[in-house]
């Protein structure tokens, strides 16, 4: 999906089910590329980094947003050094190895972030971006990254299009909060997401809308919760992400 403002050209990367839809976002300037977030497998990976080789321009950086291996798994594949906020870094050093869909390990020091963001201002390859840190929501931390000058706001897991929303941190109040923030702001009429297509800023009433279902429907029953809320949005993609948050709301049992 290709979203061209002012001189900036967005390619947007959007995988299949199997991978959660989750975005990677590649930011064409005049000289060079910057990634937003690494993908979860490797041959996802592997495909946007064939892609960019098209473009002929080098890849500058990659920017992991959070601390969910779905968006840097694949990060290391990319070649580029990885930026992230250094409580996203500690928190992918914690966890450790992971496993992707496919059951393939992904060692840590190939994916760990060496360069810190600092919120505020900076200027790559002429452009401006804004870094902007989020507390609370789909992750307990998240970057948020916006191109004032050309309208763009990458909102990553704080915007989900048409996904199933994944719950496992426990946090609709914070997600809700983070997310009227972000409808509150001015400027921006390009919104991209963490999973699912790029979008407009009527994205975020189809948000706030699922995590106030979300919130009215999530009982103690993660199976009549995910019968519930996919009748409600039957025409959502991943629904197995319904079972994967299960797993952390209620236990190994449920999904």
């Amino acid at each position: 999906h290709l979203t061209e403002k002012n001189g900036v050209r967005i390619h947007t990367y959007v995988a299949p089910d199997g991978s959660v839809n989750v975005t990677s976002h590649v930011i064409e300037t005049d000289s060079a590329v910057v990634v937003i977030d690494g993908q979860f497998l490797a041959r996802f990976a592997d495909e946007v980094v064939a892609y960019i080789a098209q473009l002929g321009k080098p890849i500058d950086r990659v920017i992991v947003t959070h601390a969910h291996p779905d968006h840097y798994a694949g990060a290391g594949r990319f070649g580029a050094p990885i930026h992230a906020l250094p409580v996203v870094r500690d928190q992918i050093l914690a966890r450790g190895d992971v496993q992707d869909p496919t059951g393939a390990t992904v060692a840590v020091p190939e994916v760990s972030p060496s360069v810190d963001i600092v919120p505020g201002e900076s200027v790559i390859d002429g452009v401006r971006y804004q870094f902007e840190a989020v507390v609370g929501g789909e992750a307990h931390d998240e970057l948020v990254v916006k191109l004032p000058d050309h309208g763009v706001l990458i909102a990553q897991d704080l915007v989900y299009n048409h996904i199933h929303l994944f719950l496992g941190d426990n946090d609709i109040e914070g997600w809700q909060s983070a997310v009227q923030r972000l409808a509150g702001e001015s400027g921006y009429d390009t919104v991209l997401a963490g999973h699912g297509v790029p979008a407009g800023p009527e994205v975020y009433a189809d948000v706030e809308r699922y995590l106030a279902d979300a919130r009215e429907l999530l009982g103690d029953d993660g199976d009549a919760y995910k019968a519930a809320i996919t009748a409600r949005y039957p025409d959502y993609a991943g629904v197995f992400v319904i079972d994967i948050a299960n797993r952390y709301l209620f236990g190994a049992a449920h999904g």
